[in-house]
């Protein structure tokens, strides 16, 4: 359950994310490329946001617009209510800080941290973390929290990666391909633990996939083309993650 202190805000179904007309090239002359091309969109706070779409049709480079690490060409993006495109390099920081955790592909844990320390790392960053015995029971790491990265598993890992990113108790979770180096087995259950985070602590989730099966558990699933919003449609009867089948 989230904490009682979370704030008010923090209230499901409203509109958290809004981006509108976002644009994002790279490159000059013939050598340019427009990876987003006006896209606009909104999530509501509370959703699980699957967003699909081929390589090089600006997936990434979204999550990454999302998240301040880069900046935009064009457009507006809001985050409950704060206008990211206005904000300057330290309030971008503090925005990081505060609102969002970030899952990767790759896990980029510190190998010579246990368990528990790496995920202790980012709870520093924040002023209302979560309880870290907690976390550590609900992501099924309690066994392995004394443990050093290369002792546990790829699954383990990645469940450390999600500990760390979720400990600050952000607003918003992006995840960049977070299945994409596990098993058939191993993805299943972390996109359960997903859905668990999603139920439990309440975080808005968006999720870069190349797996389309993993948009049947969206409650929005949005398709990119050509730096261009293809389709998005909202799930009303998303399955739950261990019933998706690839």
């Amino acid at each position: 359950m989230r904490d009682a202190t979370t704030p008010a805000t923090r209230q499901p179904g409203t509109p958290y994310l809004v981006v509108e007309g976002l644009k994002k090239h790279y490159g000059d002359g013939q050598a340019r490329v427009q990876v987003l091309d006006g896209v606009t969109t909104t999530v509501r706070r509370g959703e699980i946001c699957v967003m699909l779409g081929p390589s090089g049709s600006g997936k990434s480079t979204f999550l990454n617009l999302i998240g301040g690490l880069e900046s935009a060409d064009g457009g507006h993006i809001s985050v409950g209510g704060c206008d990211l495109t206005a904000l300057s390099p330290k309030q971008l920081g503090e925005y990081r800080r505060r609102e969002l955790g970030f899952v990767f592909q790759f896990y980029n844990l510190v190998p010579d941290l246990t368990v528990r320390e790496n995920i202790e790392v980012t709870a520093y960053l924040s002023d209302n973390p979560l309880p870290m015995d907690d976390l550590l029971a609900s992501l099924g790491l309690w066994e392995q929290r004394d443990k050093f990265p290369r002792q546990v598993s790829g699954g383990q890992q990645q469940r450390c990666a999600i500990g760390r990113a979720l400990v600050k108790n952000p607003g918003l979770l992006l995840c960049d391909e977070p299945t994409g180096a596990l098993d058939y087995h191993t993805s299943k259950e972390i996109l359960d633990l997903m859905e668990r985070v999603n139920r439990d602590w309440g975080c808005t989730i968006v999720m870069v996939t190349h797996n389309a099966a993993i948009a049947g558990m969206a409650t929005r699933v949005l398709r990119l083309r050509d730096g261009r919003i293809a389709s998005d449609e909202a799930n009303a009867r998303p399955l739950h993650a261990l019933d998706l089948e690839w």
